[in-house]
């Protein structure tokens, strides 16, 4: 997308403008520029509540508070100690969804939107979703919440409304949007857009495209999304993220990677934080690697997942247990 459409993602307060303006089921915020007037909106606010950053944070400038405290000390570190640099000098002070969240990606040509197939992530750094947020310990995909009824309510009630609404203000969105959802007793709201491919569900979703991406993406730059039929594999897909020790707090970088030449052909191991010191592949940043299992279920396809995990170690490695939980728990 252009810088414009991009503000989607790079500005929240401008996102949730747009969705206001084109009746996208949402939480209810308010945005603030000054600290004390954020502080004492906060007093009053129900609890648990949500404070993001407005710019971009990679993925960590969202805290769910769950005391006055937690929401006063996020507030104090974005607006005055600038934990999030420019990105959080001005907040969001957002109502709480409790549900299930699900992503949702789409091509578009700024016209015409073709949602992917229904994706979860897993953003708490521990097993049971416990510990702090991060940008991502895993994803599966198809996510069973995802039903058909539901990704045609998406694309009916979010990602055709904010693609409509971009081109009325002159700034039309054409790439791939990414929508962050939280489903709340069945009823689809939006959490976050992104102009681009998430990650980790990039890892999930694009192995099981059957269309050629090539095909896909000349189809969207050329206006003509309409006349293409994107077609995907019957296949299931688990991504498991491999961290460094102490993520996505402070760590160490340069631990050598051992097992990545081992491997199985149902399983794919994408390297994000990694760079290669003479003969060895070095750790380089706090999520490492993502190792992506392909299979005819998604228990099949997180065994596959692990089983390559396992061939791999580097120091202080770190990795949740139980990605794709809810989705096996649905299934038995």
């Amino acid at each position: 997308p252009t810088k414009n459409a991009a503000r989607l993602e790079s500005s929240k307060i401008f996102s949730k403008d747009v969705m206001a303006l084109a009746k996208i089921p949402t939480a209810r915020a308010k945005s603030f520029e000054k600290m004390e007037e954020a502080l004492a909106y906060v007093e009053a606010h129900e609890l648990p509540v949500v404070i993001k950053a407005d710019g971009l944070a990679q993925g960590k400038g969202v805290i769910i508070a769950t005391t006055r405290e937690q929401a006063r000390q996020a507030i104090v570190d974005s607006m005055e100690h600038a934990v999030f640099g420019q990105a959080g000098q001005r907040v969001l002070i957002e109502q709480f969804l409790d549900g299930e969240e699900l992503t949702i990606m789409a091509f578009t040509d700024g016209k015409a939107v073709v949602p992917m197939l229904p994706a979860q992530d897993h953003k708490r750094v521990g097993d049971g979703d416990t510990g702090l947020n991060t940008g991502g310990m895993g994803a599966y995909c198809p996510a069973p919440l995802g039903t058909p009824a539901l990704r045609v309510q998406v694309t009916r009630e979010v990602l055709q409304p904010i693609v409509s609404a971009m081109s009325r203000m002159g700034s039309p969105f054409q790439g791939v949007l990414y929508a962050g959802i939280m489903v709340v007793k069945g009823v689809p709201y939006v959490l976050e857009f992104n102009a681009r491919m998430g990650d980790p569900e990039t890892q999930v979703v694009l192995p099981l495209l059957k269309s050629d991406l090539i095909d896909v993406i000349e189809a969207v730059v050329e206006h003509r999304l309409d006349q293409f039929t994107v077609e995907w594999h019957d296949d299931c897909a688990v991504c498991v993220v491999m961290t460094s020790d102490g993520y996505p707090g402070s760590y160490e970088t340069g631990k050598a990677i051992h097992g990545l030449a081992d491997g199985e052909t149902s399983a794919t191991v994408f390297h994000a934080g990694t760079v290669r010191k003479g003969s060895d592949v070095v750790t380089a940043g706090g999520r490492v690697l993502g190792v992506t299992g392909r299979g005819p279920t998604i228990a099949e396809a997180q065994q596959a997942a692990y089983r390559q995990v396992q061939r791999i170690s580097f120091d202080g490695q770190h990795y949740r247990t139980d990605i794709a939980h809810r989705a096996l728990r649905r299934s038995s």
